[in-house]
């Protein structure tokens, strides 16, 4: 094991994976600048040469198609957009072609493409370089969506990724990039469609992706000032949804808060408390709840971002509430976002 960061993880991921298959490429927008997508491709084009790693022009429906034409003739691609909501224009080359390959030739052709989409929140970025559109991938079938939550599973998900013979969506949240965990070293896979459990008994937390890092926050502050033991299901993956350790988990909690980095109408969160209410809505001893982005676009402004986005305050709130226990007065809850519209003092610009 070592430490590394979020955007380390991503990097050697995708080295490690350049040197198992000595056809795969990696190519996108920003790729061999000397920033590297936020650090995540630092050295490779150095390493693997111009041919397997290289910049494209700004032309997203287009890098897709490449990457669709390259997968049908036996090369797996590792295609990277600076941003979710760049990759918009190339909706049609997915839903349309890589998405359902696989299905319309009986199986015989696979479509293996990962592609890396930067999400989040913070620095002005406005309405139209941070929406969190997980539940629109995953409404398409034929496409898997994975959201890590460290650098950890960063690293294990994208390599599982990448073996994937069909198209995912990786979509990574700009404020992990420089978050810190313990990663094992060398090749090691985490299966799409696995979540990871932080055990508790009182309630059930489903998390995703950044919502994580809040969702850790609060279980802490909870447990130590209320006796109130979270579990959380950080879900990883978010099609496949892993139903069954979510229905396990309610089972011995008998409640459920959901949150979600999207938002809140069509949302993720949504899809599961309605299936939560379906199969086990008998076990639940209070209403599920959610907590997720307003349903309005992300203003643009310092003062209207601040109260916008869902921190561990909002979390252990709610979770009091659900739990029924009053609110102690002069507590602080500690908040991972407390540099507002930013994550901390290392972020220096939105790339």
């Amino acid at each position: 094991m070592k430490i590394l960061k979020f955007s380390e993880a991503v990097n050697e991921a995708i080295d490690i994976a350049m040197t198992n298959d000595k056809s795969l490429i990696c190519y996108g927008l920003g790729v061999t600048d000397p920033k590297g997508v936020f650090g995540t491709t630092i050295g490779l084009e150095e390493k693997y040469g111009s041919e397997r790693v290289f910049d494209m022009p700004t032309s997203e429906n287009a890098m897709t198609g490449v990457a669709i034409g390259a997968s049908l003739n036996g090369i797996r691609s590792v295609v990277t957009h600076q941003r979710l909501d760049f990759f918009l224009l190339a909706m049609d080359q997915l839903i349309n072609s890589a998405a359902k390959w696989h299905y319309m030739f009986g199986s015989q052709i696979s479509v293996p493409i990962t592609i890396r989409l930067i999400i989040g929140r913070g620095w002005g970025q406005g309405p139209t370089h941070s929406q969190n559109l997980q539940a629109w991938f995953a409404h398409i079938p034929g496409i898997k969506v994975v959201m890590p939550s460290n650098a950890k599973n960063a690293k294990g998900l994208l390599l599982s990724s990448i073996l994937d013979p069909n198209p995912v969506i990786f979509l990574e949240h700009r404020w992990l990039h420089d978050s810190k965990s313990n990663v094992p070293e060398g090749d090691f896979l985490i299966p799409l469609g696995e979540s990871e459990v932080h055990s508790g008994k009182d309630i059930t937390i489903v998390s995703m992706s950044y919502m994580t890092v809040e969702a850790l926050l609060a279980r802490k502050f909870l447990q130590e000032n209320y006796r109130v033991s979270c579990e959380i299901v950080d879900l990883l993956t978010i099609s496949p949804l892993d139903f069954d350790s979510i229905y396990s988990s309610i089972s011995k909690t008998k409640k459920i808060l959901v949150l979600d980095t999207g938002y809140s109408s069509g949302s993720v969160a949504g899809e599961i408390i309605a299936k939560v209410c379906m199969k086990q809505f008998e076990t639940l001893t209070s209403p599920p709840e959610r907590l997720a982005m307003p349903d309005v676009p992300e203003p643009t402004s310092f003062a209207l971002t601040k109260g916008f986005h869902i921190t561990s305050k909002n979390i252990v709130d709610k979770v009091l509430k659900m739990c029924k226990i009053e609110n102690i007065s002069g507590l602080k809850t500690p908040e991972a976002g407390s540099f507002h519209d930013v994550p901390g003092e290392w972020f220096k610009g939105p790339f």
